[in-house]
């Protein structure tokens, strides 16, 4: 009996051993599978990567940042035959289970034993969701297992809606669309309240295979696909037999396969660029940021058209001299005068060939262009453009590193004393280079510097020939100082960006300063405008307006610029070589540049009223002999009118 007693004490520890072992196993195995689990409970702060949007200033989408297309919305506004289809293909029993189907699972393991591997999965939609939000798409089992338990979490801490949402704004259709927004936009172009019963139901088939049933890429496969999840909503009562019969007989119908926008591609590169340092990269590829910019869709149009018209000719005309590639490359820049904003924005002839920006990036010697700088800082500190500078040919002694120099003008002809005007309409370089001597090299980089000319410049009398390297957008702003009475603006291209909640995140502050007097920017505007009515930009006359500006060409013809503007907006134009090979003879900003300055202010003035420039109180307007430097009589035809302060008007 003892025996008995001490054999069935034994049996009962072992079971105890036993089951505590399995028990133990079981926690250990449960220990295992959760402890690395990622917490749900910060999904009611969940925010989707959402597409950030740039436009223009007049509303046009230029592009968009994403690195995941997805644009959220709530299910009020998704059609309920999208969220009743999706149900129906994925999973009917969604608001009945608590996150997990034991009967699908069930079916599941019978079916994978049946085939010897795991293919059939059974997930719940919720199981779904938590493996897109938190696990990997690899299978199996044990990643089964924890999507099972992260569904069940999701079940007791979120409502049916709340997870259906979440879903219906998280699941990827495929070409880069995740989300029923992004899906209804990529497919059919349409917001997702827009879209009909068919397209409703093509949509709720394609999470099984995106790419399979992708009505871009297999329309067949997605229009059979269609129809079962048609027949299946037709079977559960969601819709009628004659709604059935009308939408499977509807031919499926996407929106035009077009590529990403490539509107303005080197001003939005240049937009992404300024904005990473100002609101991070995270914010702008994942934040839904709507960001306005200060570019004009109309201006952009007219500037691409204007490069696109200009390079043609120019080509023209190297392929008949015997010039072959490289392919000359041209940038174009427009500024607003009053604010800065950068309204168009070309830096090459193709973006996809090359995304070097040359309006912004290219570092290229000016020529010419960079001489009113010389003459802006002569006005200011009390020359006047009726007085004498003699154009000879001259030897500076020592004047580059030791060196002798001799400049010499681009006509290799000289004419004696000639005023300051005719010197500077006529680009002669002997009066700039006696005129840089007189006023001195560093205080001109110091005038230019105050006029947001950044690139380094030499200190010797060379710069006054452009032979220090500038790019087009600050020399471009430059000289829209000019125009804006003295006043600088610096140049910006972002104006707001919002957030999806309408609070401004950043918005552009633009540095205001007063870089040279009224004055002299009413002076040189006028000397300016001589250029075009007298000068080397004479074929800018047909345009019948208040315009002003400068040309440039350097060596060889390498580098040509036009540089100018009317009283509302600045323009540059560069045209050249990456090889900074020749255009060829007579390529010189005359006839490579201005020809596309004058057609971009063409369309550019082509809506905007007549409006002269401002002449300060202080300044008078005279008649002047062209060759003395004297006040001539209105009524002569010798007369050039040209404004002076009023203690500088010249003698009888």
């Amino acid at each position: 009996m003892k025996i008995k007693m001490l054999k069935k004490s034994h049996s009962i520890i072992i079971l105890f051993v036993v089951v505590g072992a399995l028990c133990g196993g079981a926690a250990g195995a449960f220990f295992g599978l959760t402890r690395d689990l990622p917490q749900i409970r910060g999904l009611e702060d969940f925010q989707p990567s959402a597409v950030s949007r740039i436009f223009s200033s007049d509303g046009a989408l230029l592009d968009e940042l994403f690195i995941h297309k997805r644009d959220p919305v709530p299910l009020s506004e998704i059609p309920p035959y999208l969220s009743q289809a999706l149900l129906t293909t994925e999973d009917r029993q969604f608001y009945k289970h608590s996150g997990v189907d034991l009967k699908g699972i069930l079916r599941a393991v019978v079916r994978n034993v049946k085939t010897g591997r795991f293919a059939q999965g059974a997930s719940t939609l919720t199981q779904q969701l938590s493996r897109t939000l938190f696990l990997t798409p690899r299978k199996t089992l044990v990643r089964k297992i924890r999507e099972g338990i992260l569904a069940l979490q999701l079940e007791r801490r979120y409502t049916k809606d709340e997870i259906l949402t979440l879903y219906l704004n998280q699941v990827y259709f495929g070409s880069g669309a995740y989300g029923v927004q992004s899906a209804a936009t990529i497919f059919f172009n349409k917001n997702v309240r827009e879209l009909n019963l068919e397209e409703c139901a093509l949509i709720a088939g394609m999470p099984q295979s995106p790419s399979r049933y992708s009505p871009l890429l297999n329309k067949g496969l997605a229009t059979r696909r269609r129809n079962i999840v048609l027949r299946q909503m037709r079977d559960t009562g969601i819709i009628t037999d004659a709604e059935y019969e009308r939408a499977f007989r509807a031919p499926v119908i996407t929106a035009p396969k077009s590529p990403r926008t490539r509107t303005a591609p080197f001003f939005v590169s240049f937009i992404k660029h300024e904005l990473e340092t100002e609101v991070g990269s995270d914010q702008l590829y994942k934040g839904g940021l709507t960001i306005e910019t200060s570019l004009s869709q109309k201006l952009q149009v007219a500037a691409e058209q204007s490069i696109r018209q200009g390079l043609t000719d120019l080509k023209a005309r190297m392929e008949k001299n015997g010039i072959g590639s490289p392919e000359p490359e041209a940038a174009l820049i427009a500024i607003d005068i009053q604010t800065g904003g950068i309204l168009a924005m070309v830096g090459g002839h193709d973006y996809l060939k090359s995304q070097f920006n040359r309006a912004i990036s290219a570092i290229r010697q000016p020529g010419s262009a960079f001489k009113p700088f010389i003459y802006a800082l002569a006005i200011e500190r009390g020359f006047a453009q009726h007085q004498q500078i003699l154009d000879a040919p001259v030897v500076f002694k020592g004047a580059l590193k030791g060196t002798d120099w001799r400049p010499e003008n681009f006509s290799t002809t000289y004419q004696g004393e000639i005023t300051l005007r005719k010197a500077l309409t006529h680009s002669k370089n002997i009066p700039a280079v006696r005129l840089i001597e007189m006023v001195g090299p560093d205080a001109v980089v110091r005038f230019a510097r105050k006029l947001g000319i950044s690139s380094p410049l030499e200190t010797n009398l060379s710069i006054a020939l452009g032979t220090s390297g500038a790019n087009l957008l600050e020399l471009t702003a430059a000289y829209a100082v000019f125009a804006n009475g003295g006043q600088r603006t610096e140049p910006y291209g972002a104006m707001t960006v919002v957030q999806k909640n309408g609070r401004i995140l950043w918005q552009a502050r633009p540095e205001k300063t007063l870089a040279l007097s009224a004055t002299t920017a009413a002076i040189i505007t006028d000397m300016l405008q001589g250029v075009i009515k007298e000068g080397t930009g004479k074929s800018a006359l047909r345009l019948n307006r208040p315009v002003a500006g400068k040309t440039g060409t350097t060596n060889d013809y390498k580098d040509a610029l036009f540089i100018g503007f009317s009283p509302d907006v600045a323009v540059g134009v560069w045209v050249g070589r990456d090889d900074h090979g020749t255009l060829g003879d007579g390529e010189t900003g005359a006839r490579a540049a201005l020809p596309i300055w004058t057609m971009f202010m063409d369309q550019a003035l082509s809506d905007t009223t007549y409006k002269r420039f401002n002449i300060p109180e202080d300044v008078v307007k005279m008649a002047m002999d062209p060759v003395t430097g004297r006040q001539i009589s209105p009524d002569s035809p010798l007369a050039v009118p040209a404004l002076f302060r009023m203690e500088m008007v010249p003698g009888k």
